[in-house]
């Protein structure tokens, strides 16, 4: 029996339970991994609500990235041997698979074998974030050396990703914020400008950075109004990248810049990289390599124990993270 997290109805993080359940062996193309740690990811909280991109099956797993030991291999996967150290990539369906637990089912398709440098919370904390960054600013985004790009929700573990991903291709790093509460935050943790959209005029910010020229890319989880003002501040040709729909109010289109400015607005989900494997593999590749370089460096804001997925759940959303959150399985 393993012990798993799931839900019987939608709602708050006080839905979330840790059940023992069989989960049977490893099929065709699977692999039954040990836990030794869990990467908790907005996804998971949008599904738990019932507010994600697909609706959950009840009584629903949930659970993107696991970081553990492989006990048992599935017929048909190779490359894998009992007791590889691996991390999971989240290219499944939450309603297949859910890697909340201390035993978990996952493909092997979005298995790898992560750097023996890295620690189970650091593994745990790689693939969401860096491969959702990958996939919107270098596949889709073609960032290059030069490139001025806005970063909103800078402090999610994505959006400091995203910090160490524009830096290491040479780019302008510009997070926002909502307050200069995270300001320091943020500036330690690379990034090379700091805009707090309450207390600041964003459009005055971003043309003084960027000599008037605006942001080539917008990097944006939130969508909602504030697009219009995103459009304001792109430059010429430039590009917003809506990865996400964190704000509760309806997307307007920007008519009117986009016309002027040749913009492209694009909606893109991390499922667009993983679904195509050779987007797959050159995307796990630069991961693997800015990891080994130390160019890209998970974030942790702060660790839980398996027994409190419930307030880990709720400190996600509190907001008040900068980083990461992990729960360790002991």
């Amino acid at each position: 029996m393993a012990r798993v997290v799931r839900f019987h109805q939608t709602g708050g993080p006080e839905v979330l339970r840790i059940e023992e359940v069989d989960i049977g062996a490893p099929g065709a193309g699977e692999l039954q991994l040990r836990v030794h740690a869990l990467g908790i990811n907005r996804a998971e909280s949008m599904f738990r609500s019932g507010m994600y991109l697909e609706e959950p099956v009840l009584p629903a797993r949930l659970g993107y990235e696991a970081a553990g030991t492989v006990e048992a291999i599935g017929d048909g996967v190779s490359g894998f041997a009992i007791g590889d150290k691996v991390s999971t990539i989240p290219g499944f369906s939450m309603n297949r698979y859910g890697a909340y637990g201390d035993h978990v089912i996952v493909p092997a398709a979005m298995a790898v074998k992560h750097p023996a440098t890295l620690s189970w919370e650091q593994a745990a904390a790689v693939w969401m974030q860096y491969m959702t960054v990958y996939g919107g600013l270098i596949d889709v985004a073609g960032l290059t050396a030069g490139d001025a790009v806005i970063i909103t929700a800078a402090s999610s573990s994505v959006g400091l990703a995203a910090i160490q991903m524009v830096n290491a291709a040479g780019g302008v790093s510009i997070a926002t914020t909502r307050t200069s509460a995270k300001r320091e935050a943020l500036l330690g943790h690379g990034a090379q400008h700091v805009i707090a959209t309450a207390e600041q005029d964003l459009a005055e910010a971003v043309q003084r950075i960027t000599g008037g020229k605006g942001a080539r890319i917008v990097f944006d989880p939130i969508a909602g109004p504030g697009v219009e003002t995103l459009a304001q501040v792109a430059a010429q040709n430039g590009m917003i990248v809506l990865y996400g729909a964190l704000s509760p109010e309806p997307t307007p289109f920007p008519l009117f810049p986009a016309l002027s400015k040749g913009l492209t607005l694009r909606a893109y989900t991390l499922f667009e990289i993983v679904s195509d494997p050779a987007r797959l593999a050159k995307g796990r590749q630069y991961v693997l390599d800015g990891l080994a370089s130390g160019a890209l460096q998970p974030v942790i804001a702060r660790t839980f124990p398996f027994e409190q997925i419930v307030e880990a759940h709720r400190f996600m959303e509190s907001n008040e993270q900068v980083g990461k959150i992990v729960v360790t399985v002991d």
